[in-house]
């Protein structure tokens, strides 16, 4: 019983004073590997309609956006051009995805309600009940920022997480 309680109250100092995810913003890393953001982004969708007066697109079902490593699936994907493309390249500045988004990079992956991925300074804002799974942890938070440059995110508004022991007892 002696054994018990003391694994319990260091259980719990531990968590105190060394766990920042029971806070309400964390720094967690987030793929790892360096996000090379001017490489092509290759879009495959079930359908694409463009709006000529604005120029914008929206692929909607089964979309999946990957550029380089990083993988994104959505159900819409409305893509907004660079401002001033008076060349017409189609120079994308964000993409704005929503219908369960899912993003992976390397072995970790994230799941949220919606996402803007902007591409010049290579971010990912996720939205609405963000869930971040990194092998057998897991955290959950009302928003999510993620630096490709870095390979970093920053978690916010209430942020939980699951700690494994790595005990059977």
């Amino acid at each position: 019983m002696k054994n018990i309680l003391a694994f319990a109250l260091i259980l719990c100092a531990s968590v105190h004073f060394s766990s920042p995810v029971l806070a309400q913003g964390a720094q967690v890393a987030f793929g790892g590997l360096q996000h090379d953001a001017s490489l092509p982004v290759e879009v495959t969708a079930d359908q694409l309609s463009v709006d000529q007066s604005d120029g914008s697109a929206v692929f909607s079902g089964n979309v999946v956006v990957g550029q380089g490593s990083l993988r994104l699936s959505a159900g819409s994907i409305r893509v907004e051009y660079a401002a001033g493309d008076a060349q017409n390249t189609g120079q994308i500045s964000k993409l704005h995805a929503s219908g369960g988004v899912t993003i992976v990079n390397g072995a970790e992956a994230a799941e949220a309600e919606q996402a803007v991925y902007t591409i010049g300074s290579s971010t990912i804002v996720m939205t609405g009940n963000v869930l971040l799974t990194q092998g057998q942890n897991a955290l959950s938070a009302n928003s999510m920022v993620i630096d490709l440059t870095s390979g970093t995110a920053r978690m916010e508004g209430r942020v939980q997480t699951i700690l494994q022991s790595g005990g059977n007892n």
